[in-house]
């Protein structure tokens, strides 16, 4: 049973976030539009990992209240109820990467691929470098993202639809509080939560890779720097991955306390620090766009599949069957490639981004 005091640092830094973003939009007379937004870019940051927090079950029992807790829409482009119905749907390990049923997935069907314009090619290889995952990373993101859910709500898809209605309440809210205290023009805002899904796109950019063990495809970044509390500790991807529900601040040291464990169950997936990912990739493709492992399946003409992964057995996994299995008719089973990945995640993209 989770502990109040084991709740203490998310609540904290959800009212510090709250706090900055008050402080500095009502201060963005005295710092500047350029400064407000470069401030609120690492405010729009830490909140997107917040809801990711959230929305695996913390701080509080009751999921409701949680999602409360990010109901201002601070980071603008992504409704916090798609980040999550698409977050936990991502937690379905055996799709990850998989570009049709992994919703964070940022490659490609291959036959897609090979389809596209020699212009696209060369925008989604420069995407797959960090310095263009965290510039034009986003706008590709929230294209692919916005094309697919206006078909999903044209479909019918009440849930989609939903998620956008309480998400403009988020938003009149914040629009409201920037119209009576901030002084910056409201581009500043915008700005801010661009340069927040940028940021966000340094955690996302190599999360998973491909690979025929789906426990593998999941990293650790062993940072313990200004950027792994920005993202929450979830560098520590592979052990969130196995303990979705474990807090974020406990990650590193469940890592540390078995970590030939976790380097043995990814297989090795690993990097010291963000600035070695810098170094290695801030102007080199890291991964090719084109799914790697993917082959031409059975059945319809361009259907392809993923060599199936060996189920997991070891005894560190543990899942959110009950909140993925809630999701089952959010969306269909197999979606456009190339509709999701791109967000990272973070929302947040997450990119998403999201995020």
């Amino acid at each position: 049973m989770r502990s109040l005091r084991e709740e203490l640092p998310t609540l904290a830094l959800l009212i510090l976030c709250y706090l900055g973003f008050a402080a500095v939009s009502i201060g963005s007379s005295t710092v500047g539009p350029i400064a407000t937004a470069l401030i609120l870019s690492v405010l729009v940051a830490l909140h997107a990992s917040l809801q990711h927090e959230i929305l695996h079950g913390h701080p509080f029992k009751n999921q409701f209240w949680n999602d409360v807790l990010v109901f201002p829409a601070i980071g603008i482009f992504v409704p916090y109820q798609r980040f999550r119905d698409t977050h936990l749907d991502h937690h379905k390990d055996p799709n990850l990467t998989d570009p049709y049923d992994d919703p964070e997935s940022n490659f490609l069907d291959p036959q897609k691929w090979d389809r596209l314009s020699g212009v696209a090619k060369r925008l989604y290889d420069f995407n797959n470098t960090l310095v263009g995952r965290m510039t034009v990373g986003p706008a590709l993101g929230l294209w692919h993202f916005y094309v697919h859910d206006i078909r999903a709500i044209l479909g019918g898809q009440a849930r989609v639809l939903a998620a956008y209605v309480l998400h403009a309440g988020g938003l009149v809210l914040v629009g409201m509080w920037w119209a009576i205290w901030a002084s910056a023009p409201f581009w500043t805002l915008l700005a801010a939560a661009y340069g927040g899904m940028s940021i966000l796109k340094i955690r996302t950019f190599l999360e998973h890779r491909a690979h025929e063990r789906a426990a593998a495809r999941t990293v650790v970044i062993e940072d313990r720097g200004l950027l792994a509390l920005l993202f929450l500790n979830n560098n520590f991807h592979s052990v969130h991955h196995a303990h979705p529900k474990f807090a974020w601040h406990k990650l590193p040291a469940v890592f540390q306390s078995r970590r030939e464990e976790f380097m043995r169950r990814n297989d090795a997936y690993y990097y010291r620090s963000y600035a070695e990912i810098f170094r290695l990739y801030f102007l080199r493709v890291k991964d090719p766009v084109a799914h790697p492992l993917m082959r031409p399946g059975r059945g319809n003409p361009g259907n392809i599949i993923l060599p199936i992964p060996a189920v997991e057995t070891m005894d560190i996994v543990e899942k959110d069957h009950a909140d993925v299995r809630q999701l089952a008719d959010v969306r269909p089973t197999r979606v456009d490639p190339g509709a999701w990945g791109l967000l990272g995640a973070d929302p947040g993209q997450s990119g998403k981004e999201g995020h």
